[in-house]
């Protein structure tokens, strides 16, 4: 059986995926550096990363990587941050994922199938898949 979550610990991760959402690199590094988990998800299996990605953020996206967070957690619809800045035009982060180890093959769609989607030239180069 399991037991309701504390009201206090669904608060804080509320904030730390706000935190994300909104880019606050340094707050963000502190709680990981604090034992947040690095890759803490939310219930649509949406990581740290991926909120940080999907929102724009590259230097929370490097912040969070560089403390081991995995650049490739696919959510629960099998979507990866990679995937995401490139559906969202977020080049800055694209690099920031690249550089972290991002696998544009991976995820349902790929990074690389929705750069062909949307006839991103660019991309597809940087991909090796143009």
């Amino acid at each position: 059986m399991s037991e309701a979550p504390d009201p206090e610990v669904v608060e804080l991760a509320t904030k730390i995926f706000d935190l994300a959402r909104q880019g606050d690199t340094a707050a963000l590094a502190a709680y990981v550096d604090a034992g947040v988990p690095a890759d803490l998800t939310n219930d649509s299996g949406d990581s740290l990363v991926m909120l940080a990605a999907y929102h724009g953020h590259a230097e929370a996206v490097r912040a969070l990587l560089e403390r081991g967070a995995d650049a490739n957690r696919a959510n629960d619809r099998g979507q990866t941050p990679l995937a995401g800045a490139v559906f969202k035009g977020e080049d800055a982060v694209v690099r920031a994922l690249l550089d972290g180890g991002a696998d544009p093959a991976a995820g349902m769609p790929s990074a690389v199938d929705t750069a062909r989607m949307f006839q991103k030239t660019e991309l597809l180069k940087l991909f090796g898949a143009a």
